[in-house]
């Protein structure tokens, strides 16, 4: 299901019911998109993601960085990670979106994707530490890709397309009743980068 039809941004509730989420469609044009993209995967402390599945210890495809405004530990699929310090670049964007959504973010989950190959399966972002129905601000840069939502009781699904540059935000029961997930595939050659910030409790 295609929630916007041929590039139309929303910012009314995507969900029918048991969540909130919008979408704020690009805040960027093109040029300043393309130069935040270019020093994203130049300057962040990339690293690849390891998860722990069944007893097993994988290293993703994925690389993460992660940012807050402390040292706090931070653990989802088995494996703690630490904040780093805020980088100026980050910083700015974040004070971009706070602007934008009237909300304040203590925290920073980067992801980078190298290509379509590289995706996420059905997940809620809902681990103890993060503020319960808090909300969940993304950003995207780079390859347009397709994130989805599945409602966990009924299993209904949605679908919309990332742009280079655009904001998609979550909050209230969302995480509680809903997964998301951003689906691989072989039409996509070049990377994505998306900042998801949150609010650490």
């Amino acid at each position: 299901m295609d929630l916007f039809g041929q590039r139309t941004a929303s910012e009314h509730n995507l969900l029918p019911f048991d969540g909130h989420a919008e979408y704020h469609g690009p805040l960027f044009p093109q040029h300043e998109a393309d130069t935040l993209m270019r020093v994203l995967q130049e300057t962040a402390a990339w690293r690849y993601d390891e998860v722990r599945i069944h007893g097993r210890h994988i290293v993703t495809q994925r690389q993460v960085a992660w940012y807050a405004d402390q040292a706090v530990s931070y653990t989802y699929s088995g494996v703690a990670r630490t904040a780093l310090p805020w980088p100026e670049d980050v910083l700015t964007l974040k004070t971009k979106v706070e602007d934008r959504l009237g909300e304040r973010f203590n925290s920073c989950l980067l992801n980078r994707y190298k290509d379509g190959s590289v995706g996420m399966g059905w997940h809620a972002d809902a681990e103890r530490e993060l503020v319960k129905n808090g909300t969940i601000a993304s950003l995207s840069f780079g390859a347009q890709r397709q994130f989805r939502f599945r409602h966990r009781a009924t299993g209904k699904t949605l679908s919309l397309d990332l742009e280079h540059g655009s904001l998609l935000v979550m909050k209230g029961e969302t995480q509680s009743h809903w997964q998301h997930a951003l689906p691989k595939t072989t039409r996509i050659k070049t990377p994505r980068i998306n900042l998801t910030f949150r609010q650490y409790g």
